[in-house]
């Protein structure tokens, strides 16, 4: 089948898109209102885009009636109303029911910690909290926000990183089972990150002539 995105109803390549793009990491995005009502809500539209300067990405939906969700509001600079920083703490198993529930909409000043299961922990260099039972997060200060027709691309540096001592090796590298990450797939579907296969590097030689 030959499609052309154009002539879809979102509905469809939405459908299309979370089904294909699979799995997703999941950032966990901890925030801060301008009158300091903590903000936590899961994105799996998320990824890396480098480490000179170590940079992350996310991208945010619009709600139904077109405004700003409150995460976007938050991590908007100053100049716009919001605080231009934000953690992205990880999407792990132990409390992968609690990153689903945090998708539900509250009402702007309300916070998500005040009804799931998990707890702040202060950050070192940005002022929201980081979320203490994530393994890793990343301190974040937004760097630009880039419109993709109704999502909002955003991009920050991070300033800061938290890593749990048991889930870092020695020679600096994260050990994945300790992690214990989730990914996204469609529906209301997650997978485990625990069954992995290696393959190195680099083309087969040619056959000899």
């Amino acid at each position: 089948m030959e499609i052309d995105p154009e002539l879809l109803d979102p509905s469809t390549r939405y459908k299309l898109l979370i089904g294909s793009v699979v799995p997703r990491p999941i950032a966990f995005v901890s925030s801060l209102s301008p009158e300091g009502v903590v903000n936590l809500a899961p994105f799996s539209y998320f990824n890396a885009v480098g480490h000179k300067p170590l940079a992350l990405m996310f991208s945010v939906s619009r709600k139904p009636d077109g405004s700003d969700k409150d995460t976007l509001r938050n991590v908007r600079p100053p100049s716009e109303g919001g605080t231009g920083e934000y953690v992205i703490n990880l999407a792990i198993a132990s409390y992968a029911h609690q990153v689903a529930e945090c998708a539900e909409p509250l009402p702007y000043g309300e916070s998500e910690f005040d009804y799931v299961n998990l707890s702040t922990a202060p950050s070192r260099v940005i002022k929201p909290p980081r979320v203490a039972e994530s393994p890793v997060a990343f301190e974040c200060r937004t760097l630009q926000i880039v419109p993709v027709g109704e999502f909002s691309m955003v991009i920050g540096q991070v300033v800061h990183l938290f890593v749990r001592d048991d889930v870092l090796s020695e020679n600096n590298r994260i050990d994945a089972d300790k992690l214990g990450a989730i990914g996204r797939m469609a529906g209301y579907e997650y997978c485990h990150t625990g069954d992995r296969f290696e393959i190195p590097n680099g083309l087969p030689k040619p056959p000899s002539v």
